[in-house]
């Protein structure tokens, strides 16, 4: 014990056993790793698993959040999508200047003899029959029947609807008609002298009081003037999306006011008596009815002198 007392002092202030150490430590190194190895295999086997099943649920939580992130990146852009058909729509109805009403279609007929449509707008929106719906790049029909709640609406495309229209360039009518095809109308019974040139803009023409003026309704497509044909032979492509629109416009026109009803009521009133002496006919009405009805039966007699010289 002594000598190894002895040893450890001589060690520690003279450090003669650090080579016998280095050299002892070198041959121990194998012995200590074989001794350790089992543990040290055994925590990479488990940090090895471990580390793949969180991978793992990690890959599948992700995946996961993708494909909700894909579902609502889509449905971002349907919602995009409406927000620019909205935003045009918005445009259209300051282009237009009248009362408008946005309504979204419900329903479409495919019957290909009918384009019809259903819109989500009726009786209780102040909807009426005849009234024009436009969506935000042209006409794309008239309301011909209506319920509380909805209304149905005829394209202009349906081979039984016609409306007036002129050409934007030079003002010349015709009578825009269906022929059963979205992509097509048709422009009869007008004759090979006129002008008209493909490319030209047909515009409503206001004739007929149901839609007012100047709102665009198709482009000519097609001009053929046959040399053995009285009438020209000319088609045009709608300008309205009619197979893709979701939203469209019902319009109020102005034209649509009670003002020309007032004029059969006055006009009876101006026949009846002389606007020139009509103080002297109310006068002689209220002396007796009965000479109220003789200036009606004859007209020569509205105000006979005995009568102004009773009067006086």
């Amino acid at each position: 014990m002594l000598a190894s007392v002895t040893l450890m002092t001589v060690d520690h202030r003279q450090q003669t056993l650090d080579s016998v150490r280095a050299d002892l430590s070198v041959l121990m190194y194998p012995i200590q790793y074989t001794i350790n190895l089992p543990s040290t295999a055994g925590d990479w086997i488990q940090e090895s698993f471990a580390t793949r099943r969180s991978l793992q649920e990690d890959n599948a939580r992700l995946r996961e959040q993708h494909l909700l992130l894909q579902a609502r990146l889509q449905r971002s852009d349907a919602l995009e999508a409406e927000n620019r058909r909205l935003r045009e729509l918005l445009e259209s109805s300051f282009k237009a200047g009248d009362r408008v009403l946005i309504a979204e279609l419900m329903s479409v007929d495919f019957d290909p003899y009918r384009h019809q449509v259903l819109v989500n707008k009726g009786e209780r929106d102040g909807v009426f029959v005849g009234q024009p719906v436009l969506d935000a790049d042209g006409v794309m029909g008239q309301i011909i029947q209506i319920t509380p709640y909805t209304a149905t609406a005829i394209l202009i495309t349906d081979p039984s609807h016609a409306i007036p229209v002129q050409v934007n360039r030079n003002g010349v009518r015709g009578i825009l008609v269906g022929n059963g095809s979205l992509a097509e109308v048709s422009l009869p019974h007008l004759t090979s002298s006129a002008d008209i040139r493909v490319g030209d803009l047909l515009v409503t023409s206001g004739l007929g009081g149901r839609f007012p003026p100047g709102y665009p309704v198709a482009e000519v497509t097609k001009v053929d003037v046959s040399s053995g044909d009285a009438f020209t032979q000319i088609g045009a492509r709608p300008l309205s999306h009619l197979d893709r629109s979701r939203e469209v416009l019902l319009v109020w026109p102005t034209l649509v006011n009670p003002t020309p009803i007032a004029a059969p009521i006055t006009a009876p009133a101006d026949v009846s008596g002389d606007a020139p002496n009509d103080a002297s006919g109310e006068t002689a009405t209220a002396a007796d009815p009965a000479t109220a009805t003789t200036p009606a039966a004859t007209p020569a007699e509205p105000v006979p002198v005995p009568v102004l010289e009773d009067e006086e």
